[in-house]
C-alpha cells in the first residue's frame, strides 16, 4: 500500500477539552534540562568535544581534544545555574520536570538530592547528551535500556517520562517499545497531549517545545536579553490563556537549561515571567507526569479502525457504497497516498472525490445513472439502498401526498428525457418544498450545467454518508 506515515491532521478542528484540574485555562509546564556532565567530551569516551547549546559563538567539535572553555560553560550550569533556578522555582512554589541525562545525573549527586527534596519529577533525557540520528536501532535500544538502568540506580526509581532531544527517526518507536514510560516528549507537533499506537501499545505523547525555550539564546535568530525571553513567553501565555477562557484550554511547555537561563541576565526574564503568571487565576503549573496522569484518566485512548490501515478488500467493503453502486471509486482511492489525514470523514471524502473527479465522463455518468429517482418507483417498491432510503425519508419524500407524488413522477420523467440521468440532490440540505423548487428550477438548465451540478450533489451526498460512518 502507498501510505504516508506523517500525521498532518492531529485533532484537527475537533480538539478535546483538556479539562485541566481546577478549570485551569492553561497548563504551564516548566522543563529544566540537566545535561551537564553528559555532553560530548573525550573524558566520556566521545570522539570530540561538545559544540551544541553554549554561549560560544560558532562552536565546533574538537576531534580527539578536550574543549576547556566548552567544558567550563557546562560546569557553570551545574555549579551555579542549577542552584539559581532551584532557589527561584522553590521560592515560587512551582514544580519542575527535569529532563535528566543519566550520566549527568550520576555525576551530580547533590543536585539530584535537591531535585528530589523539591518534589520535582526526574524524567529521562537519555544516557548521554549526544546525537542519535546515526545510531542503529539496536544501538539506540541498548542506550535506552542502559539509561533506564543507570537512572534507576542513581535516582532510586525508574523514570516515567522520556525525552531524547537529539533523536533519530526510530526514537519514538523504540521508547514506546521499551514499555515502561507513561509519556514520551520527542515531538513538537501539538498544544495538547495525544496517543500514539505502536504495535499493541498505546503510548501517550506530551509534545515539547524548541521555541518557548532558552536554547534560543544560543541560536540565531534568538533571544539576546532576558526581557526578550520574557516578552515571548508572555505573548504565548496571553494567547493560550485567552483561548482557554473561550473554552479551548491548551498546554504551554517551556524549556530551560542550567547553563543558559541560569546566567543572571537571562534568569531575570524568567523570574519576571514567573511573577507575571502568578497574577492570574486558573493557571495550572504541573510536572509533566501530572499531565500524563490527568490525560490517561480524562482522555483514555480508544482504538478504532482507520481507513489508511485497511487492506483493499476491507476498504471497499466499508466505503464501496458511499458513491451509489460504484465500488470502483473506493478501489481506486485505496491506491492513493493515504495517511493519518485520511482517517477522518473529510479525509476519506477527499480521497473518494479525487477518484470520482479524475474518472472519465462515461464513468461519472455511470455513477449518476446509478442513483434512483426521487420518490420514484424504486422508493415505492422499497428497493432503494439503505442509505438512499434513509436520505429520502429525512426530507419527507417517503410520505408524499398523491398530488406531490404525481408531480415528482412527471418531473423525474421530463428530467431524465432531457438530461439522460436522474435528478440528484443532497436531500439532507433541503426540505420537501425546497427540493421541489430546486427540481423545477434546474430542469431548464443545459445538460452540461446539470451534469456538473449533479456531480457536485453526488459528492455532497457522499460527504453526509461518510460523516455518519467515520469520526470527524
Amino acid at each position: 500500500m502507498n501510505r504516508y506515515p506523517r500525521n498532518m491532521i492531529g485533532y484537527g478542528a475537533q480538539a478535546p477539552d483538556a479539562a485541566w484540574p481546577g478549570a485551569a485555562r492553561v497548563a504551564v509546564q516548566f522543563v529544566l534540562n540537566y545535561e551537564e556532565g553528559g555532553e560530548n567530551c573525550t573524558l566520556h569516551g566521545d570522539a570530540a568535544s561538545e559544540a551544541f547549546l553554549s554561549d560560544i559563538a560558532g562552536a565546533a567539535p574538537w576531534p580527539g581534544q578536550r574543549h576547556w572553555n566548552m567544558e567550563s560553560i557546562y560546569e557553570y550550569g551545574a555549579r551555579a545555574g542549577f542552584w539559581r533556578l532551584h532557589d527561584m522555582f522553590t521560592a515560587a512554589d512551582i514544580p519542575l520536570t527535569i529532563y535528566g541525562v543519566a550520566t549527568a545525573l550520576a555525576r551530580s549527586p547533590d543536585q539530584v538530592a535537591a531535585m528530589k527534596s523539591a518534589g520535582w519529577e526526574i524524567a529521562s533525557h537519555g544516557l548521554k547528551w549526544v546525537e542519535h540520528k546515526d545510531m542503529t536501532a539496536e544501538d539506540e535500544r541498548a542506550a535506552i535500556a542502559e539509561a533506564v538502568r543507570l537512572h534507576t540506580e542513581v535516582v532510586g526509581e525508574r523514570p516515567r517520562g522520556w525525552y531524547t532531544g537529539r533523536c533519530s527517526a526510530n526514537t519514538l518507536r523504540l521508547v514506546a517499545e521499551e514499555g515502561g514510560f507513561d509519556y514520551v516528549s520527542d515531538t513538537y507537533d501539538d498544544d495538547l497531549p495525544y496517543w500514539l499506537e505502536v504495535g499493541a501499545r498505546d503510548q501517550l505523547v506530551i509534545p515539547y517545545t524548541l521555541e518557548a525555550n532558552d536554547m534560543r539564546f544560543a541560536t540565531a535568530p534568538g533571544y539576546i536579553t532576558g526581557e526578550q525571553f520574557f516578552q515571548y513567553l508572555k505573548d504565548a501565555f496571553d494567547l493560550l490563556y485567552a483561548e482557554g477562557a473561550n473554552g479551548a484550554p491548551k498546554m504551554m511547555s517551556i524549556g530551560l537549561h542550567c547553563r543558559l537561563i541560569g546566567r543572571p541576565g537571562k534568569a531575570a526574564g524568567l523570574k519576571k515571567f514567573l511573577e507575571y503568571i502568578q497574577g492570574f487565576d486558573h493557571v495550572w503549573c504541573p510536572r509533566r507526569i501530572e499531565i500524563a496522569d490527568h490525560w490517561a484518566k480524562t482522555h483514555p485512548h480508544q482504538r478504532r479502525e482507520r481507513a489508511s490501515q485497511m487492506d483493499l478488500a476491507r476498504f471497499v467493503e466499508v466505503f464501496g457504497g458511499i458513491f451509489e453502486h460504484s465500488p470502483w471509486i473506493a478501489a481506486r482511492a485505496h491506491g492513493l497516498e493515504l495517511g493519518p489525514a485520511h482517517d477522518t470523514a473529510g479525509g476519506v471524502h477527499n480521497a473518494l472525490c479525487r477518484m470520482f473527479r479524475s474518472a472519465s465522463e462515461e464513468e461519472r455518468l455511470g455513477v449518476l445513472t446509478a442513483h434512483p429517482d426521487l420518490a420514484g418507483k424504486l422508493a415505492a417498491a422499497k428497493r432503494l439502498t439503505a442509505e438512499s432510503s434513509s436520505e429520502q425519508a429525512s426530507a419527507g419524500l417517503d410520505a408524499l401526498t398523491d398530488a406531490e407524488r404525481q408531480r415528482f413522477s412527471a418531473l423525474n420523467s421530463a428530467y431524465v428525457d432531457k438530461h439522460g440521468f436522474p435528478f440528484i440532490i443532497a436531500v439532507r440540505d433541503y426540505d420537501k418544498a425546497s427540493i421541489l423548487a430546486a427540481f423545477e428550477r434546474r430542469i431548464d438548465n443545459s445538460r452540461a450545467e446539470e451534469f456538473a451540478e449533479a456531480c457536485k450533489q453526488v459528492e455532497r451526498i457522499a460527504e453526509f454518508r461518510l460523516r455518519d460512518l467515520v469520526p470527524s
